[in-house]
């Protein structure tokens, strides 16, 4: 988890002993630094006053690959071929110009979603990755696609990827403008070194504190209105029901080279690079690392 998702939880943690959290509605997590100058910064010294300084960030370590065989192999092993393709036809787009929706390895996502989400990616007009999860709830999915046609009305644009993709080098892709994520951290901070803004749609846990964070402490994104956990059965919710228009929306919004979508789109090549700059030689991330080895060594001296 990042500092700021875990400074969100102490604070959540103290509010429910004291009990001011409210049984519904929105509320403010008080104690939290308004903005921030870098990546983090503020949230990482705020919670390294709980930790008495014990916090070192290493990271984002999705960077430390640079070559398209390490992105490609990044988590699994890939077809060759089916890279080769995937990597063929994002090359036909033009630069910024693709979307890439995938909503996790463990993100469970019900038919109904899925449909707004396929209809929203559909009718937003720009062309799109789509990633399917493998495993249960895949069936009825695969069905509906085949039922509605869906491949075969979007193939000039659209390209559905079964399973596990190479998420890593997709978002590498000059190509890509765009990333519709449910916010696991992992997926945040690809997409953050990738410097593409995101789409928000979080499902469970911290992935909606992550949303905050990404939309409005960074700025580099924008959300569909996810509100609250789907659970099985619950589907039909207002509160978790997010529809095809919202999708569509807000995938113009981010995808667009207006004053919004362009100021959005430069901060997250700003974030992009703070990212890129934490991993080199005399960046932060380095200078942690090295904290950390020496703080280890003299634990261990002290403990002989």
């Amino acid at each position: 988890m990042s500092c700021f998702t875990q400074l969100c939880m102490h604070n959540l943690y103290i509010m429910k002993d004291q009990s001011e959290i409210p049984e519904s509605g929105p509320f403010v997590i008080p104690d939290l630094p308004d903005r921030i100058e870098e990546f983090e910064k503020r949230y990482v010294d705020e919670f390294q006053k709980l930790k008495d300084g014990r916090v070192w960030c290493i990271g984002p370590l999705c960077l430390c690959n640079n070559d398209n065989l390490d992105k490609a192999q990044r988590g699994n092993k890939t077809s060759f071929d089916k890279e080769d393709s995937l990597n063929k036809w994002l090359d036909s787009w033009q630069p910024e110009s693709v979307v890439y929706a995938c909503l996790g390895s463990l993100g469970r996502i019900t038919i109904v979603q899925f449909v707004e989400l396929a209809l929203g990616l559909e009718e937003s007009g720009c062309p799109f990755i789509l990633v399917i999860k493998a495993g249960e709830g895949q069936a009825p999915i695969e069905d509906w696609i085949s039922k509605n046609r869906f491949e075969t009305r979007t193939k000039e644009r659209g390209h559905l990827i079964c399973g596990w993709a190479p998420q890593v080098l997709i978002l590498s892709h000059p190509a890509i403008g765009g990333f519709l994520t449910h916010c696991g951290w992992n997926s945040t901070l690809e997409g953050i070194a990738a410097s593409v803004p995101m789409i928000t749609w979080p499902l469970f846990s911290e992935q909606f504190l992550n949303e905050r964070f990404l939309v409005h402490v960074l700025k580099i994104g924008l959300s569909v209105g996810s509100q609250g956990v789907m659970h099985l059965g619950e589907e039909k919710k207002p509160e978790v029901q997010v529809n095809k228009e919202e999708v569509t929306k807000t995938i113009k919004k981010v995808m667009d080279k207006e004053k919004e979508g362009n100021d959005r789109r430069k901060r997250a090549k700003e974030v992009g690079r703070i990212a890129k700059n934490a991993i080199e030689n005399d960046g932060s991330s380095h200078l942690s690392l090295t904290l950390l080895i020496k703080e280890i060594q003299e634990f261990q001296l002290n403990k002989s």
